[in-house]
């Protein structure tokens, strides 16, 4: 049976609260999306890993959870404050799924954050740089998506990269990221399914 990991990192800084509850629903609509995968292509196991971060902390709300047994995130599951250790988590969140998958697994990373690197104190960029070169050789898909004040496709390009996409900041754009950012995740399933494999870059493209 073919394995999807669903890794999703979010950006639990303080900046995040100007679209808290927007955050909040959209990370239960990517997980209603991987179970909806589920119930579709029952010859494909769906996980979640769920990972939130600030300076306080990195907390896995999921970690390799079968997407049958996760349930939606309530209020108290998603709080904005601190500073912003991007490269931590992001390092910290490959590291852990490394550890749990296998060459012939199929994993899908996506990475959601209002701002830049600013106090990580276990990864620099070269490390998440270098983690990431390695996974993307196995067959991992990476994804960045930032705020459209941030310079996204230059950190995506830094971090290695290949699929980007840059939104605004507020209900509206919050919302139609998400739905864009499901939409893409439905059709990398289907193409699992069929064998095929999206290109690099190609990702967000419909």
């Amino acid at each position: 049976m073919k394995r999807v990991f669903n890794m999703i990192i979010v950006d639990e800084s303080g900046s995040m609260c100007v679209i808290e509850r927007q955050a909040l629903a959209g990370m239960n609509e990517t997980i209603d999306t991987v179970k909806k995968m589920q119930k579709m292509h029952k010859d494909m196991e769906q996980r979640i890993s769920l990972l939130t971060f600030e300076s306080g902390h990195k907390t896995f709300k999921y970690d390799n959870v079968k997407a049958e047994s996760v349930h939606r995130l309530g209020s108290k599951d998603y709080n904005p404050c601190g500073g912003t250790p991007l490269y931590d988590a992001i390092g910290t969140a490959i590291s852990k799924l490394n550890a749990q998958t296998t060459e012939r697994d199929n994993v899908l990373v996506t990475i959601i954050t209002d701002g830049e690197e600013n106090c990580s104190q276990e990864y620099n960029l070269k490390m998440v740089k270098t983690l990431i070169d390695k996974m993307k050789k196995q067959g991992w898909t990476f994804t960045l998506i930032g705020t459209d004040n941030l310079d996204v496709e230059g950190m995506a390009g830094k971090m290695c990269i290949d699929n980007h996409l840059a939104f605004t900041q507020d209900d509206r754009g919050t919302r139609e990221m998400f739905a864009r950012e499901n939409k893409a995740r439905m059709r990398f399933n289907e193409s699992l399914a069929s064998g095929n494999i999206i290109e690099n870059g190609c990702y967000f493209e419909d």
